[in-house]
């Protein structure tokens, strides 16, 4: 009895790196989609930011 303590939870040195794998791959690719994401917010930003100093430069016509 001294020694079923921990016998259905032993895994294999293949299995512990292929769950840590798996995991670290699933943890990439949502790092990846997030930092995609941000990238897309900055570039939606920065084209609004631009349209509207583009539209405060002509709005004046020709200098008085």
């Amino acid at each position: 009895m001294k020694g079923d303590q921990g016998e259905g939870t032993e895994k294999t040195g293949a299995d512990v790196k292929d769950s840590r794998r798996d995991r670290l791959k699933l943890a990439l690719r949502e790092n990846l989609k997030r930092r995609k994401s941000q990238a897309r917010g900055r570039g939606e930003a920065s084209a609004s930011s631009e349209s509207a100093d583009a539209s405060l430069d002509t709005a004046g016509g020709e200098k008085p």
